[in-house]
């Protein structure tokens, strides 16, 4: 009679244990976490803060502090940044506003960034495969200060999908963060101006920040249309450059021909 085959002890909990860190997990995990993030944003409606006001129990550099964790969190939800600049300006004014508004980007691009690289990266990379994807990897790996200084500055792609397509990359966390908080500036700080001044419209400072407003959304879809364009031109070219060289004839020489 054959014994029952026995199982070594505790063979269960390592096979339970990389399962739930296997790379899928993880990005299911993060899916979640982005899912509850979207739907509470959707429920509690944080863009209200600009009609009801700060809490008034709330003032001075305390009442700084808790709007800059408060805008952190909130960007990782996909609250609109432009939302809570003019919140910013609108309850701290343009000094006091600024400096909560570039702290809470700073701090809401690195939670992204941290959600990314810890329970996204590993399993995203492999399925770098397209042409577009690698070069763009391959530019915010290699190049990763000045491609995210670029995106911040000319605020065409979303600022959520910037941090998570970093994230995804090979770019390390000081020139991310460093790159978000420069980049970041001229931007913020037009809408910042604008939310203060917003009582006044007719101003010389809120009219100066709603024209750098525009301008700079004019150009960053310049810039979109270029690169675009220019990537679109490449592929076409690329056919023809790639084809084979036809194959030149057999040159006779002369001593050939003579035997």
């Amino acid at each position: 009679m054959l014994d029952p085959v026995t199982r070594p002890p505790g063979s269960f909990a390592p096979r339970c244990s990389r399962a739930l860190l296997s790379p899928w997990s993880r990005l299911s995990l993060l899916a979640v976490l982005l899912l509850a993030a979207a739907t509470t944003v959707l429920l509690y409606e944080p863009q209200r803060l600009l009609a009801e006001g700060w809490p008034a129990q709330s003032s001075g550099a305390g009442a700084v502090v808790l709007f800059g964790l408060a805008y952190g969190v909130c960007t990782a939800a996909f609250v609109p940044r432009p939302i809570l600049n003019l919140a910013a300006g609108a309850l701290f004014g343009t000094q006091a506003g600024l400096v909560a508004a570039v702290a809470g980007t700073v701090l809401g691009a690195g939670i992204s960034f941290t959600l990314g690289r810890l329970l996204g990266q590993d399993a995203l990379r492999p399925l770098l495969r397209g042409r577009w994807l690698t070069a763009a990897d391959g530019q915010l790996s290699r190049h990763g200060f000045r491609s995210m200084l670029a995106i911040r500055l000319f605020p065409g792609v979303p600022f959520a999908a910037a941090n998570y397509c970093a994230a995804v990359s090979r770019m390390g966390y000081a020139p991310f963060l460093l790159a978000t908080g420069l980049g970041s500036i001229p931007n913020t700080a037009a809408y910042v101006v604008a939310g203060s001044e917003a009582g006044s419209p007719t101003s010389p400072a809120f009219l100066i920040s709603m024209g750098f407003i525009v301008v700079s959304g004019l150009a960053a879809a310049v810039v979109a249309w270029r690169k675009r364009h220019g990537l679109r031109a490449r592929a076409a070219a690329r056919p023809s450059t790639s084809e084979p060289a036809p194959a030149r004839p057999l040159e006779v020489t002369g001593a050939r021909a003579t035997d």
